[in-house]
């Protein structure tokens, strides 16, 4: 098993940054490829962010390319998403979740083994 522990959500003004930050336990951090998926009021859980297991390979979802960016540090077990020029519309909540399958990444959450709790990210207009 995997826990992931998600945090740094909050409220921001639109055009503002927040970093996210997600802890992992449980297993080798570095045998997961980890993504960040979000989910509005409403809505369906949309993909944001994937990182294959050394984070050399990262990709976006089109709504955020260029404001986000995700990272990781595997001596720490954390993974990140550093986002910027935030929209009222990327207000949502945000879930890290891990897998350990073949591909270095996976924009499907039905790919994801494991994922957090959430955290909230409000953003003013």
């Amino acid at each position: 098993q995997v826990q992931l522990v998600e945090s740094g959500g909050g409220l921001v003004q639109a055009g503002g940054s927040l970093r996210l930050s997600c802890v992992a336990s449980g297993r080798t951090f570095s045998n997961y490829a980890m993504g960040w998926f979000r989910q509005a009021p409403g809505k369906e859980r949309e993909f944001v962010a994937a990182i294959s297991w050394i984070g050399g390979t990262t990709y976006y979802g089109d709504s955020v390319k260029g404001r986000f960016t995700i990272s990781r540090d595997n001596a720490k077990n954390t993974l990140y998403l550093q986002m910027n020029s935030l929209k009222p519309e990327d207000a949502a909540v945000y879930y890290c979740a891990a897998h350990n399958k073949g591909r270095p990444y996976y924009t499907n959450e039905g790919a994801y083994d494991y994922w957090g709790q959430g955290t909230q990210v409000t953003v003013s207009s």
